[in-house]
């Protein structure tokens, strides 16, 4: 049985299960630590935890470290083989293994030499319970040969032709980088006609004489030992047609001379790659890397496509001005014929490369840690796939499984490892190895058998605050093997919760649904096996919600006027609330205007910025609620004109007492306009940097007409003065006589001074440079300083001209420095600047998050927990970590879909995550990625999960025909989304009779394999209301409504009909239709002559108390006055949680089956009104039905 999380279910059956370690981060021992006290008496296998890298390249200039680190109980000890023998360390001075470790430390700086130590090199961890075995690590140190020396001859072509400067790098270990520079280390330009190929020739589709110079040098960077090489100088010269005639002129006859046509337009052809077709062969999920370089007149442009198929879009990208295609992590789909086109205005070329991608082993299922209780079953399953196919081969503890001891419990199938019966014995750690011609996997997974007594992880009288209404959640992590059972218990002599109240996980929590007030108490979790029991006590307390009694509300103020929010709060007395006040869901302006008490938000002084919408937020620690109301701010009704204005602006300035820092400055006020002058604000302006911008430099009272200014050095000052009073500032004066200040060294330091990478191997130090205000002098330039932090090496230092950026090259990936930018002019330097902290450039993550486990909650969520990867393979600033699930299966049909991918990202450095919005009854594929600031790093192998069983939808249709007297028949589609597996159909009908009162409610179940169904033995010209939907294990989906009608006895109609048209009947009602004229007659004289209606007397007087007239208000008949209690039955309504419908539950009234708006009546009172098909308000989810309209329908009203 593997160790996993447990999903959200209901609780656990009795019996044999597995065993469960239910600490919050577990989901298996393979990457987790378990708790300390666990550890201190629970023995495991080891688990290799961390090693160097299959291939292992050293720098031969410092010590070799191999790493091998693990984890078991008791702790492992440490062996390694090299080059397939054992590694006696003990025998060579110069290897030690760290303590409590088994990672190699070789002391090569001393004495001894890299090669001496290159070799395959492999690690076993051990204890009682078994061996583990880390990769076979490949170390060789890295090589960085110089260049073979070769003498280049100086190259001359016309104008026009195509050239290529081979670079042919010397063999480095790992490859070197190549780039081509000039003598003074710039990079040479390069464009769409010329580029460095990937082989690092430098191609030219045609020459031009600018590309004349000799100092073409091809440098070659060896990353791993930070060094660089050069090659030879190359020499090139263009020459012009014109050039070589004159020099054709000076040495030859006329005859050899050339004519213009020499660097005339010629179509493309390709320097590379050659011919017209050629095979590219790269492995799964390398970068697929496919070049194309032309030459022709004019310069060619390249296209690629690829044949048969589309290139993909979030893969494929173009470098090198187009000339390389690149498809990041290349799939066996990518195999397949792509070509490239080289086209000019004279013809295009084509050359088509055939791409086949193969596949190193890459896991489809890697063995998982299992951990048994004696006498369980078990099995370790080894699935990898690759091109070729993998062969698998199992090892126990280090040792071919064919040559291993003999075990009874196991059973070898394939891929798989089938263990019956498990004893304390059987425990060991296996290795599964898949491995092809393009590599291998290696992977430990241990068997431990366990029997443990129950021991509960949660702390013991944890207290839990609940919200009333809400659910509540009480943690009993446990641990067990054999698996416990858990129970819990309410106060001190409780008996065991019910499921029909509370929901027990299988984690061990008790979630109680809508926490009441009568929640509240002690709770005990009992875990019992047959080993013994522990059990747990925590409390739970529910608190009041907290709610806003009096809102703000919506408010229209005057410009100018005051305004006030009122924001009322109840709140359980035990919490303590804050109110918050918040402006278009931001803070409120940093205002005095705006004033907050305990219950209002006053704002006074309202301007047309105020408008907006103003919210109240209470918070607690449990709970927070909010309310909005908005302010509209309009203008104020209008005044009468002011009598007084801002001042005059003042005159007469005068500059005084010149000095290298300081003048006194002396003006003339002008015009108060009765207003008295409250302060004047003086202003200066800076000719030499920043002429015709002015800047604030001092206010003083308005009593004064001088003020001593300081100034800066090396500024060309002028002065202006502008006076205040209670209306405004007034217009500024004339601008003062200019006055230049003498140069001196920089007060001041640039500031926001930053150290970040732009790419792995550099440093891009950027600062906000000063202004001209704060060079004080002339020849501003920057001294850029910068150290590793970590290291001891002395500054180093640039001095740069006045820009805002340096970039260091050559720095190590990810590693922080020390750096400081000073100014200095031609004056001096500035003082000492602050050192702050950088990091050179960031590259992509090495490592995936390890120990990857899902928890389902329930049918629609997830919750994930990974391992945090070690910080230095982050390499860069950790910005969080990415989930990549998609939906694999449908659990229902089995069939495989592959879907897009959906993506959740949590930041910093969280270990966990929801994952919301899965489908129910569906099998879910994930893998989890770490992402710095230059991208994700690989993805965790892909853990898969099912969601459990959910209710369904409602049938997607329901409609009823062949109608007969006695019998009607259904016909259904199941539902569009089962969320399971259907188990049956459940069928509620009733009748309604003519008052639409219903009748007894008929249950009835139908297999979940039918879509048709016939009611027999019903009533004749009856409607029926039929309720109808889909139940899965999960329970009662969505009901779907419908209504219909059986046909009309024959016999019955017909008689009915006779009686209708009988002579005496027709005669009858004539009869009363003349009477009805004459009354109305007799009615209508007697009103005009202004007399009494003695009918209407009598009536008044002598009213029959067995007819009631129809009331005006509702126009209903006397009986169905009462709204309340014949309330219209909507159709698709719900019935009530027992499937019963009540006659109080009805929402048709008799109006809505007539004809007009008070439909028809006798003078008895009775309706003869036919139903008029009328469909509901609501639209039901299936076909409608309706009855068509009957003269039967009418006759029944008379019998």
């Amino acid at each position: 049985m593997q160790l996993e999380i447990m999903p959200r279910k209901k609780r656990l059956p009795a019996g044999r299960a597995p065993l469960l370690l239910l600490l919050c981060q577990l989901v298996r021992a393979l990457d987790v630590p378990l708790d300390p006290k666990l550890l201190e008496d629970l023995v495991q296998p080891p688990t290799i935890t961390q090693q160097s890298p299959k291939d292992y390249i050293i720098d031969p200039r410092e010590n070799i470290v191999i790493q091998c680190e693990a984890k078991g109980k008791p702790p492992p000890s440490f062996s390694w083989t090299r080059n397939g023998t054992h590694f006696d360390i003990e025998k060579d001075p110069l290897v030690t293994m760290k303590p409590g470790s088994g990672t190699l430390m070789i002391n090569i700086m001393s004495e001894g030499k890299a090669e001496t130590y290159e070799g395959v090199y492999q690690c076993t961890a051990r204890n009682e319970r078994g061996a583990a075995i880390s990769n076979n690590i490949v170390v060789r140190p890295s090589r960085s040969p110089l260049w073979t020396k070769e003498k280049l001859e100086p190259i001359t072509l016309r104008n026009g032709q195509s050239l290529i400067l081979p670079c042919r790098p010397p063999l480095g270990l790992p490859p070197p980088i190549i780039f081509w520079m000039d003598n003074s280390f710039q990079r040479l330009p390069q464009s769409e006609r010329v580029s460095q190929g990937l082989n690092g020739d430098l191609y030219f589709s045609n020459v031009l004489p600018e590309d004349t110079r000799e100092d073409y040098i091809c440098y070659a960077r060896f990353n791993h030992t930070q060094t660089i090489q050069q090659k030879q100088p190359i020499s090139v010269k263009v020459i012009s047609v014109d050039e070589l005639n004159d020099t054709i002129a000076a040495n030859l006859n006329d005859s050899e001379f050339y004519s213009a046509k020499s660097n005339r337009e010629r179509p493309p052809t390709f320097l590379t790659p050659e011919g017209n077709a050629s095979h590219k062969e790269e492995l799964r999920g390398n970068v697929l890397s496919l070049e194309c370089i032309a030459e022709g007149l004019p310069t060619p442009i390249i296209y690629w496509i690829k044949e048969d198929g589309t290139l993909p879009i979030n893969r494929t990208f173009y470098k090198n001005f187009k000339k390389t295609l690149q498809i990041i992590q290349v799939s066996e789909a990518d195999s397949g014929n792509y070509q490239c086109i080289a086209k000019n205005p004279l013809g295009a070329i084509y050359h088509t490369i055939s791409v086949t991608v193969k596949a190193a082993p890459y896991w489809i299922m890697a063995p998982q840690n299992l951990v048994l209780s004696p006498g369980e079953d078990g099995r370790l399953i080894c699935r990898a796939n690759g091109n070729p196919k993998p062969r698998i081969s199992w090892l126990s503890n280090g040792v071919p499984i064919e040559i291993a001891p003999d075990d009874p419990s196991r059973n070898i199938d394939g891929d798989t490892i089938i263990f019956s019966n498990v004893q304390e014995r059987s425990s060991a750690v296996y290795q599964c190895n898949a491995s092809n011609e393009y590599g291998y996997l290696l992977a430990n997974a241990f068997v431990n058998v366990l029997a443990e007594p129950p021991r509960i992880l949660t702390s013991a009288n944890t207290l839990y605050q609940v919200i009333a209404d809400r659910p509540a959640l009480l943690d009993c992590a446990f641990f067990g093997s054999p698996l416990p059972t858990v129970e819990w218990f309410k106060g001190a002599k409780g008996s065991a919760l019910r499921e029909d109240i509370y929901v027990l996980h299988e984690n061990g929590t008790l979630e109680i649904p809508v926490a009441q007030k009568d929640s509240t108490g002690t709770y005990t979790c009992v875990a019992r096996n047959k080993l013994g029991m522990a059990k747990n006590e925590v409390h739970l307390e529910i608190k009041d919600a907290t709610r806003i009694i009096k809102q703000p509300e919506y408010a229209v103020v005057q410009r100018g006027g005051t305004v006030s929010f009122e924001c009322k709060v109840k709140h359980d007395h035990t919490l303590i609330p804050t109110i918050t006040w918040l402006k278009d869901n931001g803070e409120l302006p940093n205002d005095g205007r705006f004033t907050v008490d305990k219950d209002h938000l006053v704002v006074a002084d309202v301007w047309d910025d105020d408008g907006g919408t103003y919210t109240c937020v209470a918070n607690t620690t449990l709970d927070n609620v909010s309310a909005s109301a908005v302010l509209s701010v309009v203008a104020p009704t209008p005044t009468p004109a002011p009598t007084y204005d801002v001042p005059n602006p003042p005159f007469d300035l005068e500059l005084t007492d010149q000095l290298d820092k300081s003048v006194q400055l002396s003006w003339t006020p002008g015009n108060d306009n009765n207003s008295p002058i409250t302060k004047f604000i003086i202003e200066y302006e800076d000719a030499m940097h920043e002429a015709g911008l002015w800047h604030h430099q001092t206010e003083v009272s308005g009593m004064q007409t001088t003020a001593h200014l300081k100034l800066s050095p090396y500024v060309n000052y002028s002065f202006r003065v502008m006076a205040v009073n209670s209306l405004g500032r007034s217009l500024p004066s004339e601008a003062s006589e200019q006055y230049l200040t003498k140069a001196a060294e920089p007060d001041t330091n640039p500031t926001a001074v930053e150290g970040l990478g732009s790419e792995p191997d550099n440093l891009v130090i950027t600062w906000k440079p000063l202004n001209g205000f704060e060079s004080n002098g002339p020849g501003l330039q920057y001294k850029v300083s910068w150290r590793q932090k970590d290291g001891d090496d002395e500054w180093t230092s640039v001095v740069v001209a006045n820009v805002s950026k340096y970039i260091v090259s050559g720095t190590p990936t990810f590693v922080p420095y020390l750096i400081k930018v000073q100014a200095l002019n031609d004056v001096g330097f500035a003082p000492e600047p602050a050192v702050v902290m950088g990091h050179s450039g960031e590259d992509l993550p090495m490592v995936a998050p390890g120990n990857v486990r899902v928890n389902v909650v329930n049918s629609t969520l997830a919750e994930v927990h990974w391992d945090p990867v070690p910080l230095k393979s982050i390499r860069g600033h950790l910005q969080g970590y990415r989930i990549y699930y998609w939906k694999a299966q449908s659990s229902s049909k089995r069939n495989r879909r592959h879907l897009e991918k959906k993506i959740l990202t949590f930041q910093g450095s969280k270990t966990h995550g929801m994952l919301p919005g899965l489908e129910p009854f569906s099998h879910y594929t994930l893998n989890v990625r770490v992402v710095n600031g230059k991208g994700e790093g690989p993805a965790s192998p892909d853990r898969v999960f099912n969601t459990p069983e959910g209710v369904p939808s409602a049938p997607s249709s329901l409609k009823i025909v062949n109608p007969t007297p006695d019998s009607l028949t259904l016909e259904w589609d199941p539902p569009s989304r089962p969320n399971g597996i259907l188990t049956e159909y459940t069928l509620k009908y009733q009748p309604i009779n003519s008052t639409h009162e219903l009748g007894p409610l008929v249950d009835l179940k139908i297999p979940a394999n039918k879509t048709r169904w016939t009611l027999k033995n019903l009533n004749f010209s009856t409607r029926y209301k039929f309720y109808f939907y889909a139940q899965t294990a999960a329970g009662s989906g969505s009901q779907i409504t419908e209504e219909a009608v059986t046909n009309v006895d024959e016999a019955m109609a017909s008689r009915q009909v006779d009686i209708a048209t009988q002579g005496w009947f027709i005669g009858l009602m004539c009869a009363v239709a003349l009477l009805i004229l004459i009354l109305l007659i007799v009615c209508f004289i007697r009103r005009n002559k202004g007399g009494k209606y003695p009918v209407k007397e009598k009536e008044d007087a002598h009213a029959d108390p067995e007819i009631q007239p129809m009331k005006e208000d509702d126009g209903t008949f006397g009986e169905y006055s009462d709204a309340e209690d014949h309330k219209p039955l909507k159709k698709g309504s719900r019935t009530p949680s027992d499937r019963t419908v009540k006659k109080e539950d009805s929402d048709d009234s008799l109006v809505d089956y007539g004809e007009g708006v008070n439909g028809q009546f006798n003078e008895d009172g009775s309706f003869i009104g036919q139903y008029s098909g009328k469909k509901e308000k609501e639209p039901a989810e299936g076909n409608e039905s309706s009855e068509a309209p009957s003269p039967v329908n009418a006759m029944n009203s008379f019998v």
